[in-house]
């Protein structure tokens, strides 16, 4: 492993594929809250969503963990799954949806180069929802590099994206 490698520029993350409790009720958080579309079922084991006609972008199934509790916050595990909208008012749309249906949200970030919505799915898995801002208007330090952060994110200037 010495020689040094670069993963190919276009290269992309194809899924996500979550082991939950319960997966009716994952369903209705996925598919009927956040709109993703069911592509495919296998029995009442699993079940597979996307958007825009994709073969999945999530895998949801109880193999291993039908009826389970959710892991440990303090814990190894996956962090969150983050999901990119391409405009920021299709950020705004699924913000006033879940505030609407009552949905609770974490966090609600500005990141720098993206706003984000933080939530948890029923199983405590954590899920962003972010628009990224044109690269072009991504800020960096003096050294060219990224300068990220975390600030709140102004949710009355993100409705006003409906308006």
């Amino acid at each position: 492993m010495s020689e040094h490698y670069i993963i190919p520029s276009r290269t992309r993350i194809g899924h996500v594929h979550l082991k939950v409790s319960d997966l009716e009720r994952s369903l209705a958080f996925y598919c009927g809250l956040l709109g993703f579309e069911l592509t495919t079922r296998y029995g009442h084991q699993a079940a597979f969503v996307s958007a825009g006609g994709y073969h999945h972008h999530i895998g949801l199934n109880t193999w291993h963990s039908g009826g389970a509790p959710p892991a440990p916050a303090y814990g190894v595990g996956l962090y969150h799954t983050a999901i990119v909208y391409p405009e920021r008012k299709d950020l705004a749309v699924i913000f006033d949806r879940l505030q609407k249906a009552g949905y609770p949200l974490t966090g609600a970030s500005d990141h720098g180069v993206s706003d984000a919505l933080h939530l948890d799915d029923p199983d405590r898995n954590g899920v962003e929802l972010y628009w990224d801002r044109p690269r072009e208007h991504w800020p960096s330090k003096p050294d060219g590099s990224l300068e990220m952060y975390t600030r709140p994110l102004d949710l009355e200037g993100l409705l006003g994206e409906l308006h």
